[in-house]
């Protein structure tokens, strides 16, 4: 499998040895990503990444509004009908409607169709600064159990 995102050595195309490895990195790509910065597919990406520029409000657990400059990908999502940015929740599960840990579930149901039973989680640590992301699934081909793990540093 050619590892993503593409990356070449003096033998070709770097590849992953392992179905796990290729999901992991498919899915740090997707999470690395913008929603709308990706002409190709302006859908692919993690709406989160959209809002690195905001100010991280920790006792609400969500993102204030308005406060850095309204960059065109923001105003693609809310002329698109999209849910309001500033209202979900960055800690909780794909459970819940209303979260982060949702938007990158639907992300990587759509972009990674070698995993099935996809379930999400995003945990914020005040003192540490950082969110825990946490993907739980099963590799669709084999039926095998798959977790991802990753950490995002908030930028306050």
């Amino acid at each position: 499998m050619i590892s993503i995102p593409l990356q070449i050595t003096p033998k070709g195309f770097l590849r992953d040895e392992t179905v796990e490895d290729s999901i992991g990195h498919s899915i740090e790509l997707l999470m690395q990503t913008p929603l709308y910065g990706c002409k190709a597919d302006p859908h692919y990406g993690f709406v989160f990444k959209n809002l690195r520029f905001e100010i991280f409000n920790e006792n609400e657990g969500t993102v204030n509004d308005g406060l850095a400059p309204n960059t065109e990908q923001i105003q693609a999502i809310k002329n698109s009908g999209g849910k309001d940015l500033y209202k979900i929740k960055v800690s909780g599960t794909s459970k819940n409607i209303n979260t982060f840990a949702t938007e990158l579930q639907k992300a990587i149901i759509k972009y990674e169709p070698r995993l099935g039973n996809i379930s999400v989680s995003l945990s914020y640590v005040r003192e540490e600064k950082m969110i825990y992301v946490s993907v739980k699934g099963s590799i669709i081909e084999s039926n095998t159990p798959y977790k991802y793990e990753t950490t995002i540093k908030i930028w306050n």
